[in-house]
């Protein structure tokens, strides 16, 4: 049988459902296809570009991808500062405010009553929220009255976020909320197993394991730059240690400059360069120990550039619910330093692909640190199998896996039309 020209979802006999666009395919007789016109989704976000941090950069990503999957999406999120009023078939930029920890970073205003009259003008297929601020929740709000099946997003840590601003008695009722939060969705999507079953024992339900991925081909060591090395202070053979992340408290960025001054110990040239901007620059500019570069935020080809152009990555941060900084350092092929949590424990084969220390063991961590930089000319099978680590993470693979859990949940709420090939 011909297929029409249409873009389509197939069921196969594994259970799996994955879109197709059918152009002139000749189906086995008896194959079961599940037809469905282009999903409806409807994206949610209180984070977006040209904001520039982890969970900003992948929904972007993930947004893109879908429509060029032919989906029709329909963004939503808060309108930034310097950016003009948005309302149309694509996006609509609420209005917000800005984070009370991060003034640089917005959330959108729980706009209930305009989300339910724009989804009942033009339902979707399924709500998806990538945040779990005010927007956030009153998307989810909205879908479950007008009956759309709704999945999300958990991405960040908040709940330990607390302990780092002074805020340790709310932990509990920021866990609470986030658990009703995602609880009241269809599906939550988490990047690791052990997120999952972490999460799990404290109650969260319906949880789908969808990690990240990484270019390759943006990070990747052939981007290295000896005119950048100078720039920094580096002859060839100096080590470079890079971390790449927010300069804010729980990122643990002093345990990342106790590292640096022991390894300095042994390689008095080294250069520590950070690169990020947040509350902690001031301060650690009029504080950090001689040789260190600060870069300020970085994106594209510069960003890829200084991770190229470094050896060492630290990233001691314990909050991370994932961490894709820790799959770019892997694919430039740096040698990663983290604890045994998030990315690094996924992709990081300890004393192979890099190095991972017990969570919380600063300690063990500054003495890894010390033995990359000791070691780092003879470091060079490591720097390799962390690049294979990082090529292995491949973005379509994992957005595929994200596309179909999210048809998945929109077929068993709102059922796909079904045909057989004869």
């Amino acid at each position: 049988m011909e297929a029409a020209p249409v873009d389509a979802a197939i069921a196969f006999s594994d259970g799996r459902l994955r879109g197709f666009g059918l152009r002139d395919s000749r189906l086995q007789a008896g194959t079961v296809v599940a037809v469905q016109f282009r999903v409806h989704i409807a994206f949610v976000t209180e984070t977006y570009p040209p904001e520039l941090n982890g969970v900003s950069a992948t929904v972007a990503r993930a947004v893109s991808w879908l429509r060029a999957r032919g989906h029709l999406l329909h963004l939503v999120r808060p309108r930034q500062r310097g950016e003009s009023a948005k309302d149309d078939a694509e996006e609509w930029r609420v209005a917000g405010l800005a984070l009370p920890m991060y003034r640089d970073l917005r959330m959108g205003l729980p706009v209930l009553p305009g989300l339910k009259l724009r989804w009942r003008k033009r339902r979707p297929d399924v709500i998806h929220v990538a945040t779990e601020g005010p927007l956030g929740w009153a998307a989810c709000r909205a879908g479950r009255r007008l009956g759309v099946p709704v999945t999300s997003d958990l991405r960040t840590n908040f709940d330990l976020y607390s302990d780092y601003y002074g805020l340790g008695f709310m932990r509990g009722l920021v866990s609470g909320y986030l658990r009703s939060f995602h609880n009241a969705t269809d599906r939550t999507f988490v990047p690791t197993r052990a997120l999952a079953a972490s999460l799990h024992e404290r109650g969260f339900e319906q949880l789908s394991v969808v990690g990240r991925g990484v270019d390759a081909e943006r990070f990747a060591p052939a981007r290295r730059s000896e005119q950048l090395r100078q720039a920094w202070g580096a002859a060839p053979d100096d080590p470079v240690i890079l971390h790449v992340g927010r300069l804010a408290a729980e990122k643990n960025i002093p345990l990342v400059l106790r590292a640096f001054e022991s390894m300095r110990t042994l390689r008095l040239r080294a250069r520590l360069v950070l690169v990020g901007a947040g509350p902690l620059r001031q301060n650690l500019e009029r504080t950090a120990p001689p040789g260190v570069v600060f870069a300020g935020e970085l994106r594209g080809q510069e960003l890829a550039e200084h991770y190229a152009s470094s050896d060492i990555f630290l990233f001691p941060s314990l909050t991370e619910t994932f961490g894709n900084v820790t799959l770019e350092a892997l694919a430039a092929g740096l040698v990663v330093v983290a604890f045994d949590v998030a990315a690094a424990s996924v992709h990081i084969t300890h004393g192979a692909s890099g190095f991972v220390a017990e969570p919380g063991n600063e300690t063990q961590f500054v003495v890894l640190a010390r033995r990359a930089v000791a070691d780092l000319h003879r470091l060079t099978p490591m720097r390799q199998a962390a690049r294979h680590a990082g090529l292995a993470a491949s973005w379509d693979s994992t957005l595929s896996g994200f596309e179909d859990v999210l048809l998945s949940v929109g077929s068993a709420r709102q059922g796909l039309r079904t045909a057989y090939a004869d």
